[in-house]
C-alpha cells in the first residue's frame, strides 16, 4: 500500500463495525474476521504519540470519522513511523468505512 500525497486507499468491499468489546471486519465474499477489541492494540495518535490509547476513545474517533485505518503487518514495530508505514509498498491495507 501507498498513501501518495498522505491519502489512504480505501478498501473496497470491506467495512468496519468497531465497538468496544468487538470489531467486526467485514469483507467481500466469505472474507472477514472478529477481532476482540479489548485486546487490540489501539495507539494515541495525537500530537505527534505513539503510545497506548483507550479503545473507547478509539471507537467514538472511528464513529465520527465514519472509518478506520486498518493496516496488516508482519510485526507491530516499536516505533511507529506513519510514513514509512504508508509509504513503503510493503504494508497491507487502507481506510475500511464503519457501517455504524
Amino acid at each position: 500500500m501507498t498513501a501518495p500525497d498522505g491519502v489512504v486507499p480505501r478498501c473496497e468491499g470491506w467495512t468496519i463495525v468497531p465497538k468496544l468489546t468487538l470489531c467486526v471486519v467485514d469483507g467481500p465474499g466469505e472474507h472477514g474476521l472478529v477481532v476482540p477489541a479489548l485486546a487490540a492494540p489501539v495507539f494515541d495518535g495525537t500530537e505527534g504519540s505513539s503510545g497506548p490509547g483507550d479503545m473507547a476513545d478509539w471507537c467514538a474517533d472511528a464513529e465520527q470519522v465514519g472509518g478506520v485505518i486498518v493496516l496488516s503487518l508482519d510485526r507491530l514495530p516499536e516505533v511507529l513511523d506513519w510514513a514509512r508505514l504508508l509509504g513503503s509498498g510493503t504494508t497491507r491495507g487502507g481506510f475500511l468505512p464503519s457501517l455504524t
